[in-house]
């Protein structure tokens, strides 16, 4: 038992880093020492803020309130001087926060970060480069980037984020000081959707609990009505499985229902891009495009289509990682742990599916979910990974047509 003093909250640029005490101690005190180490590795399960910290890592970095001591925090990454502010809203001239909307990261696109690695931060104190979802980087493209890994350009530091060590090639890790995050508890979220984002406490838990303590995925949910009626839909389908043709239609309605929403963030930001285009080019909305410019939009249109991929992508994991907590609850009806259902408000239909299977039944199911999880990152047809999910999701005793 853990009889230590509690921790007292985070501050500035770390204050919405929740339930990361000993992560946000270590990045301080590296953030303090005017010697950072010059490559990180930033691990932890989805939902439990790698990006938010490697941001925060990077604020803290080049905070300016706390060299001159105007800051009132314990710490650099006061979160109120001009260079906090910046860094925190995405316009530090420093800090670069790379992502790829595509499958995975190109080659060119690490030797572009390489060279943005080469200049120097112009008046600030270190130049940071975080690559978000650096899991999604090749064999090919990660050995491009070893060497600067290697041996940074001076004032330059590296953040990779991955969800675990292992998801990135141990060539670059064991070149990274690596931080462990953990999901936050629940009690944590709640308090922070209700501080930040004006929810009421039952609001806040409802949120907390069913995203598994994910906090972007909560406030999605706090705000959406849409995505938490997408949500029960999805967790509804397995408690009606019965037979190979109702799996067959249930694998179909989950990849229509990740399709439409990729399909429809795609084609929002299209129609936003190509209208910020028109106006950077003067041409009025209905403007027939001139030839020589097509180009430009072809190249929108092109980089669209690969957005609309690893949505869909996205979006068939967040649903699996729904799926997942089903089966979670189920065990835990079946092994009578007397803790709190993730899906609490389905605790009637959850009870009658635990009725059909036994724990290893359940464990069997989500087996098949992160192989199902795994199969889509590797390219597999998701029609094909979800109708092979759906299969082993129906209870062995009415398995039958």
């Amino acid at each position: 038992m853990n009889t230590s003093a509690p921790i007292a909250p985070a501050t500035g640029v770390f204050a919405e880093l929740v339930g990361q005490d000993h992560a946000i101690g270590q990045l301080k005190r590296a953030a303090s020492s005017g010697t950072p180490t010059h490559a990180w590795l930033f691990t932890g399960p989805p939902g439990s803020g790698r990006s938010n910290a490697a941001r925060a890592f990077a604020a803290a970095l080049n905070c300016t309130g706390y060299i001159s001591g105007e800051n009132t925090s314990d710490g650099p990454g006061c979160g109120e001087c001009r260079s906090c502010q910046l860094a925190l809203s995405g316009g530090h001239p420093a800090i670069s926060m790379v992502s790829t909307e595509n499958v995975s990261y190109r080659i060119e696109d690490v030797r572009e970060l390489i060279t943005t690695a080469q200049d120097r931060p112009q008046g600030h104190r270190w130049r940071v480069i975080v690559v978000e979802d650096a899991d999604r980087m090749t064999e090919r493209a990660t050995n491009v980037l070893l060497k600067s890994i290697e041996e940074p350009p001076p004032q330059t530091v590296w953040v990779l984020c991955a969800p675990s060590p292992a998801d990135v090639l141990v060539t670059i890790r064991s070149r990274c000081r690596h931080i462990s995050l953990r999901i936050p508890p629940t009690e944590a979220v709640t308090q922070l959707l209700v501080s930040r984002d004006g929810l009421n406490q039952q609001q806040a838990e409802f949120a907390a609990r069913v995203s598994q303590n994910h906090i972007g995925v909560a406030r999605r949910l706090a705000a959406s009505a849409e995505a938490r009626e997408r949500r029960e839909q999805a967790v509804a389908l397995p408690l009606k499985l019965r037979s190979a043709s109702q799996a067959v239609l249930a694998a179909s309605e989950l990849v229509s229902m990740a399709q439409a929403e990729a399909e429809a963030e795609s084609s929002s930001r299209l129609e936003q891009e190509q209208a910020a285009l028109r106006r950077s080019l003067g041409l009025e909305p209905e403007e027939k495009v001139p030839p020589k410019l097509r180009s430009q939009f072809k190249r929108l249109e092109d980089e669209s289509t690969r957005r609309a991929k690893r949505a869909v992508t996205d979006s068939l994991d967040r649903t699996l990682i729904d799926l997942t907590a089903v089966y979670r609850d189920v065990l835990s009806i079946k092994l009578d742990t007397g803790t709190d259902l993730i899906n609490e408000h389905l605790r009637g239909d959850l009870a009658e599916l635990a009725e059909r299977l036994s724990p290893e039944q359940a464990l069997g199911c989500l087996d098949a979910l992160n192989t199902a999880r795994l199969r889509i990152t590797q390219n597999v047809p998701p029609q094909l990974a979800v109708e092979a999910l759906m299969m082993a999701l129906i209870p062995r005793s009415r398995r039958s047509d």
